[in-house]
């Protein structure tokens, strides 16, 4: 069963129980893509979809994705394998100069 790996910038967004969390959040889910695996993590912690994407699914601008270590590169589709026992990990993109 893949994991999320939701860093600790995002970890506010994990409603309807939202806690003050020191470090990344991990959960378990099913999916054999990126996609998949984050509609799984929404069913469990739906508020966290609207700030992590966007109205037509596609991940959002300050939002980035990596699974195992490789940056998520078709932010809009998602369709990135994920093993079963792959990491999928959130974070915020830091941009500005």
């Amino acid at each position: 069963m893949p994991t999320v790996v939701i860093a600790p910038a995002l970890t506010r967004w994990l409603t309807p129980t939202p806690t003050p969390h020191v470090g990344a959040k991990s959960v378990f889910v099913d999916g054999r893509t990126v996609r998949e695996a984050l509609e799984a993590l929404f069913t469990e912690y739906p508020n966290l979809r609207g700030y992590v994407t966007d109205e037509h699914g596609a991940l959002r601008h300050h939002v980035v994705a990596f699974v195992d270590g490789v940056a998520v590169r078709d932010k809009a589709t998602l369709a990135e394998p994920v093993e079963p026992d792959g990491e999928v990990y959130l974070f915020q993109a830091l941009s500005g100069g």
